[in-house]
Order: structure tokens, then sequence, then C-alpha cells
């Protein structure tokens, strides 16, 4: 091959490499509890819904906030962490009949797969709840990035939703009314409200 045909072939090769896209950056950001909210909403008595949520939990998300892109979501929950501002209820919720936490003191999720719907982003994961393992899906956006909070630190903000049958985790505790209705839903509405930090380098997740 001719010198002016190699000086060619170089140019050819210099320009793909130059106009290939890069890879994606991938950040983890750590969940603020204090700024997140991890809730649930049931059917009760038939004619209203009991809200609730959890205060002892941890988890992490891997993304791209450039590329919009999310690799991966884990989260590991205290269940002895409900509350439903009711002290009665809350200590049923903790017994055998519900959550068992003296039993199963932690329930987990791990994301498997996303998929992007145009703002909107569908997460399958793994729900380890009682000793069970059930696939949920959970539905949600990305709020956008915040680069510098009042301490120097970048956030990073989701909100999602969700569904699950309680029944599918062994939770079958009820009551009938003498109407016929149930005194708790088996469908649970999930509600998340998630603001994250991003990691430094060098710092534990």
């Amino acid at each position: 091959m001719q010198v002016s045909n190699w000086m060619r072939v170089l140019v050819l090769v210099a320009g793909l490499l130059v106009s290939a896209p890069l890879q994606a950056a991938t950040e983890r950001y750590i969940v603020d509890p204090d700024h997140t909210i991890v809730g649930f909403k049931v059917a009760h008595m038939v004619v209203s819904k009991t809200t609730g949520r959890f205060t002892d939990f941890k988890g992490f998300i891997e993304m791209d906030p450039e590329a919009k892109t999310v690799k991966t979501i884990e989260a590991e929950i205290k269940t002895a962490s409900v509350t439903t501002n009711h002290e009665k209820r809350d200590i049923h919720l903790k017994s055998p009949d519900f959550f068992n936490v003296e039993k199963y003191p932690t329930m987990t999720y791990r994301m498997t797969s996303v998929a992007k719907d145009g703002d909107r982003y569908v997460a399958k994961g793994n729900l380890t709840l009682l000793g069970v393992t059930k696939e949920i899906v959970l539905t949600g956006t990305f709020n956008g990035i915040q680069p510098k909070d009042l301490y120097g630190m970048t956030r990073a903000g989701f909100s999602g939703t969700g569904k699950l049958n309680r029944k599918d985790f062994g939770m079958v505790w009820n009551k009938v009314l003498d109407n016929g209705g149930l005194a708790v839903g088996d469908e649970v509405e999930i509600v998340l409200e998630v603001e994250c930090i991003k990691q430094q380098d060098g710092a534990k997740p």
C-alpha cells in the first residue's frame, strides 16, 4: 500500500475515533433518608385508604444523569420502622399478622431491568418481604439534578409509584365486615419521593 493510502486510512480511523460516542459516565447517588419518603396506601374498611411510611432505610441509584439513564437501584428497609401515625395499628403491623418484624427485620429491593417511555421510567425489580421474593414494577420520573446545594453537594430527585398484592408475600390477615367487605385491602400502593446525594470519591455508600 502506498504512503498516501496509509495516510488516508489513518485519517479515516482518527475521524471515527473522534466521532464515536463516549461511554456513559455512571455515577452513584446515595439515598438521603432525611429528604426521602418511602410510603404506601391501602384500603381500610372499604371506604377510605390508610397511609403509612417507613422511616429507617438505605439505598443507592447508579445512573448517568446527563444521558438520563439508570443502571442500578437497590434498597433495604427496616420493617420495624413502619408508622401510620396510630400506635395501636403500628403495633399490629409489626406483629406476625403483617410484617413480623422480629423474624423478618428487613425487606429489600433490587432492580433487574429498566425501560424509558418518554419522560417516564419503568423499572422491574425483585422485592423480598417476609422471606418471599416477587417481581414488582415501579413507574417514575427523574426530577433533575441540583449540582450544588447549600453544602456544595450534588443532589438528584425521583418520584415513583407501584403496586403489589400483599397476599403474594404471605401477608393474609384480614377480617370480614358485616356488609361482606374486608377490613384491609389486598392491593398496596407504593409511593416514593426520593432525594439522593452524589457519592464522593472514596466515600462509603
